[in-house]
């Protein structure tokens, strides 16, 4: 337990000193939000579907808790490259907790990334019912959990920097894209209706969308159903990949 603490820590410490990365990983949220918020807002307000930045905002703060939690995993390849990781796995301390530590670390950081964006959405027009906030809290870490456990499992398998922020956008963008994140879910067509339902992301919007807004599609336990079993699946072979890291 104290490696997991200790790793916890460390990740935080490179948030917190990380000025510029913390800025930075806002910079695309933000650019999403003003540009669809108040670009497609009289659009969707002429569709009878009423405010869109109450609508969209849930969905950029899934956005920011995704992309700051999968490119944690950009750290692994980078401390494989120089050394760092080295030191670490020839500590007496099973991988799995170097692993877990790291994941917990990185999933924190990717949930103050979102209540950050939240406050922002703010400043915008959002209005959200706090009272759903303990709730929407919970999906966010179960967000974050699961995508950092994702990326430390791709970068777990990978050794080129470069490659990995390729690879991340390539599957990470269509989640987006395809989750409900930027448009409702209900009147689609039957083969998008089938991806979105396949989509792990499409059940945390709609827990945090639900819970901030009170218009939830699956229902809470569906969501928190299929967010638990992803994670684990995710935890599970980011584990079994970390052990196989050559120290």
């Amino acid at each position: 337990m104290k490696a997991i603490y200790i790793l916890w820590l460390r990740q935080l410490k490179r948030y917190v000193r990380s000025k510029q990365r913390m800025f930075a990983s806002l910079a695309q949220p933000i650019l999403f939000l003003l540009a669809f918020g108040f670009g497609f807002g009289s659009v969707f307000a002429k569709a009878g579907e009423g405010n869109y930045m109450q609508f969209l905002a849930s969905g950029i703060i899934c956005m920011a808790i995704m992309f700051t939690a999968v490119f944690s995993g950009i750290e692994i390849i980078w401390d494989k490259q120089f050394g760092f990781l080295k030191e670490t796995l020839v500590a007496p301390v099973s991988r799995f907790n170097i692993m877990l530590g790291r994941t917990l670390g990185g999933a924190t950081v990717a949930v103050l990334q979102g209540i950050i964006v939240l406050l922002i959405t703010l400043l915008v027009g959002f209005k959200p019912n706090w009272s759903g906030f303990p709730l929407a809290f919970i999906f966010m870490f179960l967000l974050s959990l699961f995508f950092t456990a994702f990326g430390t499992m791709l970068a777990s398998k990978l050794d080129d920097m470069q490659s990995f922020p390729l690879i991340i956008n390539f599957l990470v963008m269509p989640l987006f894209f395809l989750s409900g994140a930027l448009f409702p879910l209900t009147g689609l067509p039957g083969v998008f209706t089938t991806i979105v339902r396949f989509n792990p992301l499409s059940y945390a919007v709609d827990g945090i969308r639900g819970a901030l807004t009170g218009a939830p599609v699956f229902g809470f336990g569906l969501d928190a159903l299929v967010l638990c079993a992803v994670t684990f699946v995710c935890l599970w072979i980011g584990a079994e990949f970390f052990k196989r890291i050559q120290a």
